[in-house]
């Protein structure tokens, strides 16, 4: 007994195939706004900052609002300041320093 093998054509898999819809990653989103949440925590909690500039300079105080293109930093005893976003370095918490003496603490790091 001759025993014949039953499968589907070439053509009959790629019509199965063409109509099955690619599945493809979705791109990811181009906004995650993390950004947003830290500024907007850091500002619900008057959290004291340490500002960074490009040029080394270090800006202290709390940050009052935020835009796309800048923040406005309130400082206790000295003028508020509007910072542009594109002049920052980095910014981080003030800690206590090693002394127990408050908010004044910035590490010492090398950059260039």
């Amino acid at each position: 007994m001759n025993r014949k093998l039953i499968r589907p054509s070439l053509s009959e898999i790629q019509d199965q195939m063409g109509q099955r819809p690619q599945r493809r990653k979705p791109t990811p989103p181009d906004q995650t706004n993390a950004e947003s949440f830290y500024y907007i925590k850091q500002m619900q909690a008057r959290t004291p900052m340490a500002v960074v500039l490009n040029t080394g300079e270090v800006i202290r105080g709390v940050i009052e609002w935020y835009d796309k293109n800048c923040i406005k930093v309130h400082r206790v005893g000295e003028p508020n300041l509007l910072i542009m976003k594109s002049a920052i370095r980095y910014m981080h918490k003030q800690t206590e320093t090693r002394n127990g003496e408050n908010g004044n603490y910035a590490p010492d790091i090398d950059h260039e």
